[in-house]
């Protein structure tokens, strides 16, 4: 399955206007769309447009959908270079814009490679307890994933006690069959897992916004979110994903503002920020 299936990304008779219908596959938890399933869509959507690869998204989310609602993504290259386009895609349901992502797409051909960041070491995926689900009555996108606690604590040992603002998942989704800028937004979408480690408590948040940055793509089964939370006031909380290939690559990077809140019992109706 590509990211066009995997997400049910209609084309219409306008190239450069797309249709995504929200169902409880791609929606978080709280029964709305997930952010990373959102910036995902219209990430693919601006490669299906531009015919270019995505360097760099940041995505604002400005409002909720739910399922029966369809998205309406409409593209707009505004600039096209010979090697490189600036392009925005504006999601919306009927007059309720959603989302907004900006970003740059391209390749060039420089003899010049290097990477500086560092893996954590952690065990391979399948040495690793899976990710214990939470309590949720409906489907939803983590229906299609599948995660493993490489460095994390589980639910019941979040006692209050503070983290060091660092821990790791190595994620997998299934249905995926290649490596994708459309896969890395989903992801790179976990900086509020890391809120609730760094706090050692039962919290998280919904995200303001995501910024994706590319670096190479190669095939890897497992992706590793090494999630680094930088500071919580006021709030809000500020972090950053390195997403790691099983072989060491950096494939790229995510960082997030969320507002922070504390868990419930039974999940919260969603509302716009």
């Amino acid at each position: 399955m590509d990211a066009l299936a995997f997400y049910g990304l209609e084309p219409t008779d306008d190239r450069t206007h797309w249709r995504l219908p929200v169902i409880p596959t791609l929606c978080s938890g709280l029964g709305a769309l997930f952010g990373g399933c959102g910036l995902g869509a219209c990430v693919e959507a601006l490669e299906q447009v531009t015919g270019r690869p995505l360097v760099w998204a940041t995505g604002q989310y400005l409002s909720y959908a739910r399922p029966p609602s369809v998205i309406d993504i409409r593209v707009d290259e505004v600039v096209r270079g010979h090697q490189i386009s600036q392009a925005r895609a504006v999601a919306s349901v009927g007059d309720d814009e959603i989302l907004t992502v900006n970003a740059a797409l391209g390749h060039r051909d420089v003899p010049h490679i290097g990477q500086w960041a560092d893996m954590p070491v952690v065990p391979p995926p399948m040495e690793c307890p899976p990710r214990e689900p939470m309590d949720r009555p409906d489907a939803s996108i983590m229906d299609r994933i599948d995660m493993r606690m490489a460095n994390a604590r589980p639910f019941d040992e979040l006692d209050g006690t503070p983290g060091n603002g660092r821990c790791a998942l190595w994620v997998r989704l299934p249905g995926l069959l290649e490596l994708s800028a459309a896969t890395l937004s989903i992801v790179g979408d976990y900086v509020p897992m890391g809120i609730s480690q760094a706090l050692g408590k039962r919290a998280g948040g919904n995200s303001l916004d995501n910024t994706l940055r590319v670096a190479r793509r190669v095939q890897t089964e497992w992706i590793l979110a090494d999630i680094r939370v930088h500071a919580i006031a006021d709030g809000f909380g500020h972090g950053l994903v390195h997403l790691w290939a099983e072989d060491g690559t950096l494939l790229g990077t995510a960082s997030q503002s969320t507002i922070v809140r504390n868990w419930r019992e039974n999940p919260p109706e969603a509302s716009k920020p």
